[in-house]
């Protein structure tokens, strides 16, 4: 064995152990007008993003998606939005090892077969009731 190959490659940092601050170009952060001017074009951008998302809560489209998309883009620049994104991804890490407990999946399926039965019942009922009425008069 040669001491050159037992050199391992430095193991991948995890979100907690990634630097906070800024992300920007060397010769942006070395020049203070350019890296404030680099920062509020960011914010604008982040803000951009994050105020389309807000739309598509309301609106068709995929509004969570977007609105972490633009705390994504405010999180290359600012570390408040760096510590918001790392907590949010640890919560949704949490929740998703927490939805594949088998208890749980077992009780999920188990609500979703329930209710599942009990809207089949209701619809039969209805049809069984006052049958199928078409909203328009196609005999006429």
């Amino acid at each position: 064995m040669h001491a050159e190959s037992d050199e391992r490659a430095p193991e991948p940092k995890s979100d907690d152990q990634v630097e906070l601050g800024s992300r920007a170009p060397e010769f942006i952060k070395s020049r203070r007008g350019l890296h404030l001017s680099w920062r509020v074009g960011v914010f604008i951008v982040g803000l951009a993003v994050i105020g389309a998302g807000i739309l598509m809560l309301v609106f068709p489209g995929p509004g969570w998606l977007v609105i972490f998309a633009g705390m994504a883009i405010w999180a290359t620049e600012f570390d408040w939005a760096q510590k918001v994104l790392r907590w949010t991804k640890r919560k949704v890490t949490e929740a998703a090892q927490r939805a594949l407990d088998p208890k749980v999946r077992r009780r999920n399926i188990t609500l979703t077969v329930i209710g599942a039965v009990i809207v089949a019942a209701l619809l039969g009922w209805y049809l069984w009731k006052f049958g199928i009425v078409m909203p328009w008069k196609i005999a006429e």
